[in-house]
């Protein structure tokens, strides 16, 4: 049963410590679109989004040590050593990357930082609930890949709707913090991409995430997807929620293996290993923000639905309040380390229509916006 709060008891259940007043932001993100070369695409986003990358880089290592203090050195240290392991793993990201730090008038070391901040903090810097749907699971006749995306709220201001579209390559639309080479999304060829943090064993440095979530973006098919990721020397691990041609799929992405979960109907995921081979590791690392009640409460919603699910479903899911302000639809709270963690925005991909629907801020209080991706 989803539990009606007001606005007013919502705030006083939280302490009235919400660190964003997010329903007196513009209702959508500001929408950039580029093509071309790597290093055009670039200078393209540095042009149209520079200020928001070069607050991002103000304030990249600032947030890193909102839960583990880094030094600048330690830092410079991690960015330049993970830049050599992106480079072998692809020199065509790091290129793009060299162009939206000159058009955006910051170093590549500051752009790199980043990629690779959530390597200080065991991969642990946001936390989500996930869900995958087949085409015949939603009332729609398509598939749909979502999530609520909790993490801090000050990273709302540096947050744009991003399509790319490079060359000889898949063109994606990404809801993206400016500056970062890829976050979820959806790509021309049917795949469509959420991410959550998975607790596991870690390394200081390797290729960033977000390369490898980039590279997925150019795969046609899930097992083009799985290549991608395996072959990188992983620093963090990460999990990917994804919608593709073959169905849904749930990648377990540790640093020494990629674990694939397949479902013909319906996937979901949170914050733990669900893979058999990986359970064990679940009881190694300590429980990210009430991460195994979201799992049942969004497997209560979604998989015990005997019926297709709509759009308006999926909505309704990723608003629920059980357990508030701990929910699905999560609010801050006074928990340590990671109170201050809410729901940034909300994210419904719909990959063969081309549209990403995106609440900025909670979607209890927040519309749902379109962004396209026109074919």
């Amino acid at each position: 049963m989803v539990l009606e709060r007001t606005c007013l008891q919502k705030k006083q259940a939280s302490g009235g410590n919400e660190k964003h007043a997010m329903t007196s932001l513009p209702a959508r993100y500001p929408e950039v679109e580029v093509s071309g070369s790597p290093r055009t695409m670039g200078q393209q986003i540095g042009e149209a989004a520079g200020e928001a990358v070069r607050g991002f880089c103000q304030v990249a290592l600032e947030h890193i040590n909102r839960s583990v203090k880094v030094s600048p050195q330690l830092a410079d240290a991690v960015v330049r050593d993970s830049l050599t392991h992106a480079r072998r793993y692809a020199p065509e990201m790091v290129e793009e990357l060299a162009g939206v730090a000159e058009s955006s008038r910051v170093s590549l070391e500051e752009v790199m930082l980043l990629q690779v901040r959530n390597q200080f903090t065991d991969g642990m810097d946001h936390a989500c609930t996930a869900l995958s749907l087949g085409p015949q699971a939603t009332t729609l006749g398509r598939p749909l890949v979502a999530q609520n995306w909790d993490n801090d709220p000050v990273l709302d201001e540096f947050t744009i709707a991003l399509t790319r579209r490079p060359a000889g390559k898949p063109a994606l639309l990404n809801i993206t913090q400016a500056g970062l080479i890829s976050y979820m999304g959806l790509n021309s060829a049917g795949i469509g991409v959420c991410v959550n943090t998975l607790p596991a064993p870690s390394r200081p440095v390797g290729v960033p995430h977000y390369f490898t979530l980039r590279a997925v973006y150019e795969a046609t098919c899930l097992e083009e997807a799985v290549e991608a990721v395996r072959r990188a020397h992983r620093a963090i691990p990460i999990n990917m929620v994804m919608a593709t041609p073959q169905g849904p799929a749930n990648l377990e992405i540790t640093i020494d293996d990629v674990r694939v979960l397949r479902d013909s109907e319906a996937l979901t995921h949170t914050n733990h290993c669900l893979h058999p081979e990986l359970l064990e590791v679940n009881e190694q690392f300590p429980e990210l923000i009430q991460s195994h009640p979201r799992k049942r409460r969004i497997d209560t919603l979604m998989l015990d639905a005997h019926a297709p699910r709509s759009l308006e479903m999926v909505k309704s899911a990723l608003a629920d309040h059980d357990n508030f302000p701990r929910s699905i639809c999560r609010h801050a709270n006074d928990d340590s380390p990671h109170g201050f963690m809410a729901t940034v925005f909300s994210i419904i991909i719909d990959t063969e229509g081309g549209q990403m629907h995106i609440s900025r801020g909670h979607p209890c209080t927040q519309p749902y916006e379109v962004y396209r991706l026109e074919r």
